[in-house]
């Protein structure tokens, strides 16, 4: 039996406009028993039909997977992913001989909300972040097979911490094919250790690849500074651009040692790098002023919108302790990850810092997510990282 929902007279706007939410707030009433992750077809208050998609309890009720009256069938899932790979194609980011590491899907971005695979040479890793997601996985699965065909050896799925944790699925970790033991992808002729089996996010933050580029660029002679390092892309791609030397920091002791097998993969026996494993405000605090590029690429400091005060403070902050610091006649690259804070509220906080700081500073460059983060332009809640590259006198 089909399930249906029928929307509140006058809700059915946003989904005309193809806003692939429906809020709980919205919904009249529903036919047949409906489960988190069930399918279910939404018609408007008058019976029309206006989109298919996943179920589940919480504000956002139906995470939309089409807006035609089809079947969400194999055929739906392996049409979804070609399109999704076509576009890494025409991107140059996917079929690149010196670049196997990308985002194939991002969520509703590529029209398939709730969903992230990251390709890392012949592994995806696949994330959930909707309980429909996770019940379809294994269709998801068949369908990365069939599009990506032998180039494909393994499929991780991560979903222990995205998914919804009322759901109480008790999701663990785990191959749904293969088993990889290789562990090496290459970005831009980079190579790095990816830990999908226990890293954050899908093993490595593949949406900073074009501001890495950047930064490369701005590197050469410089003393370069990477707080909140992970592992260490920013610091390998300013090793590359031949800094003069590249201090990496993070809090995690094991990031650490993971920023330094990235340093020898890339650069063996190479004496220019160093890491340290410190709290990020204490470190600015008592470092000198050794540095003229520092990157600040702090974890989300909002995960959501009650905490929008209290992380403004913190970007604020850690800018401010950035501008003190910073030798004359250096840059600044500055971000924020959290889809919480808009572009204005990053720059507001930014530009306070520079003049609390009291230092004259100039925008260079604004920076967002790459290509392969596609936004969906019906749904602009998807542009989460912002970021600037700031000159300071």
């Amino acid at each position: 039996m089909e399930k249906k929902i029928y929307l509140r007279r006058g809700k059915d706007e946003s989904l005309r406009r193809f806003h692939p939410w429906v809020f709980s707030g919205a919904i009249q009433r529903s036919e047949g028993e409906l489960n988190e992750g069930d399918i279910v077809k939404v018609f408007t208050n008058e019976g029309d039909f206006i989109a298919v998609g996943h179920w589940q309890i919480g504000s956002i009720a139906v995470r939309v997977l089409s807006f035609e009256d089809e079947p969400i069938n194999d055929a739906f899932w392996a049409d979804k992913i070609q399109q999704a790979y076509h576009a890494r194609l025409a991107m140059g980011v996917a079929g690149n001989p010196v670049n196997n590491t990308y985002r194939l899907v991002h969520g509703e971005g590529d029209n398939l909300p709730g969903l992230v695979i990251d390709v890392y040479g012949e592994t995806a890793v696949m994330q959930a972040h909707s309980v429909g997601m996770h019940v379809n996985r294994e269709d998801v699965a068949k369908a990365l097979k069939t599009v990506l065909g032998d180039g494909l050896k393994n499929i991780f799925y991560k979903s222990e911490t995205t998914l919804p944790f009322k759901a109480a699925l008790g999701q663990e970790n785990g191959f749904l094919l293969g088993d990889a033991t290789d562990n090496v992808a290459v970005e831009n002729g980079l190579k790095f250790h990816i830990d999908w089996l226990k890293g954050q996010k899908t093993g490595f933050f593949v949406d900073q690849r074009d501001n890495r580029s950047l930064l490369e660029h701005y590197s050469k002679g410089k003393n370069v500074l990477n707080m909140f390092c992970y592992t260490g892309g920013f610091s390998v791609y300013a090793m590359r651009g031949e800094a003069k030397l590249v201090h990496s920091v993070d809090s995690s002791a094991k990031a650490v040692d993971l920023v330094n097998a990235n340093i020898e993969l890339n650069f063996p026996g190479d004496q220019r790098h160093e890491a340290f494993a410190a709290d990020a405000f204490k470190f600015l605090d008592e470092m000198g002023d050794n540095y003229n590029l520092i990157i600040l690429d702090p974890p989300a400091f909002a995960k959501h919108k009650d905490a929008l005060r209290h992380a403004l403070k913190g970007y604020t902050k850690i800018n401010q302790k950035a501008f003190e610091k910073i030798q004359p006649g250096g840059i600044l690259f500055t971000f924020s990850c959290s889809q919480a804070v808009n572009k204005d509220d990053f720059r507001r906080a930014v530009f306070t810092a520079a003049a609390i700081a009291k230092r004259r500073v100039r925008i260079l460059h604004q920076l967002h997510q790459p290509a392969d983060h596609p936004i969906n332009i019906y749904h602009p809640e998807g542009e989460y990282l912002k970021g600037l590259v700031l000159y300071v006198e």
